[in-house]
């Protein structure tokens, strides 16, 4: 899997190229993101694909240690610039009951400080919003009658979109929504797959004539 390929560049985890490229062959990759832009765009950007609120401070640093070339100095930078290193690859589960009798529910457990950086320059690189963007637009016309679409997003700002597009195929009749409520995972297929633990899937099916699907 490309991800865990430290060659890729995509992960903090091992040290690798600041490449976060899906297309090899494209030309921009994340060191002329991270080696290139202005401290004002590169803080603008974290902001936005990351949700980072301390995406100026990060910026900051960022320009002040260039040249940044490899996975490992950029994230030890902004482990230092944020005040220390929560461990990632030991998630901390923690547990809270609903009323008495009632099943125990994870708390999103500590991440590593770079992880929304690094997933703000990969979205950049890609440009993965406006591509899933285009590629709902075009569901319907892909999809025979009763032909369905299952989507797994990871974080807020795919799960967005999707979310508001599903509706939309609702109100004009052209898909049917399956989940009337995301779908997440267990604790246990977290447990499982830690990287599961993010996960939001929705599900809808292309109907036989447009309009003949319930806006309610």
């Amino acid at each position: 899997m490309q991800i865990d390929t430290p060659q890729r560049g995509f992960s903090f985890q091992a040290e690798g190229p600041l490449d976060m490229r899906m297309n090899p062959n494209q030309r921009l990759t994340a060191a002329e993101i991270v080696n290139r832009y202005g401290e004002r765009e590169l803080a603008n950007l974290i902001y936005q694909y990351g949700e980072e609120r301390r995406s100026q401070r990060i910026a900051r640093a960022i320009v002040r240690a260039r040249p940044i070339q490899n996975t490992r100095k950029l994230a030890e930078l902004i482990a230092a610039c944020l005040g220390g290193r929560r461990e990632a690859s030991r998630p901390a589960y923690r547990r809270k009951r609903e009323g008495s009798g009632a099943a125990a529910r994870t708390i999103k457990p500590l991440i590593h400080p770079a992880t929304r950086t690094f997933q703000a320059l990969r979205i950049a690189v890609n440009q993965e919003l406006d591509r899933l963007t285009q590629f709902l637009i075009q569901v319907p016309d892909c999809l025979l009658p009763g032909g369905r679409i299952v989507v797994i997003s990871f974080h807020s700002l795919e799960d967005r979109p999707v979310k508001q597009q599903f509706r939309r195929w609702q109100q004009e009749g052209t898909m049917r929504t399956l989940t009337r409520h995301v779908v997440r995972p267990s604790l246990e297929e977290v447990r499982r797959n830690r990287r599961a633990r993010s996960a939001r899937l929705r599900a809808a099916e292309r109907v036989a004539e447009p309009g003949a699907v319930s806006s309610e």
